[in-house]
C-alpha cells in the first residue's frame, strides 16, 4: 500500500470525533432508558454521518489514490478499490 497525502484528512478526523461524541450520547441515552423512538431517531443521524464521512473518503481516493494508480498502471490498487466498494456498498 503506497503512503498518500489525503485533501481531507483534519475534516474526516473532526466528522469522525462528532460521530464518536455522537455515539456516547447516544449510550448515555440507552443507560438511561430514554425514548426507544429518540435513540433510533439519534441512530438515524449518526448513520447519515457515518455515510457522509464514507463519501468525502470515497472522493478522496478516487481523486488522489486512484488517479495515481491508473497513471502508474497499479491494477492491484483498482482491483483494491472494487473490493472496498463491494463491501460499502
Amino acid at each position: 500500500m503506497h503512503a498518500h497525502t489525503h485533501a481531507h484528512t483534519k475534516a474526516v478526523l473532526n466528522r469522525m470525533a462528532k460521530i464518536i461524541g455522537h455515539m456516547e450520547s447516544i449510550k448515555t441515552m440507552v443507560e438511561n432508558d430514554r425514548d426507544c423512538s429518540e435513540v433510533l431517531i439519534q441512530l438515524a443521524a449518526v448513520k447519515s454521518a457515518i455515510s457522509g464521512v464514507s463519501r468525502v473518503i470515497l472522493k478522496d481516493h478516487m481523486d488522489h489514490c486512484i488517479v495515481d494508480a491508473v497513471r502508474d498502471n497499479d491494477t492491484k490498487a483498482i482491483e483494491e478499490l472494487k473490493a472496498a466498494v463491494d463491501k460499502f456498498l
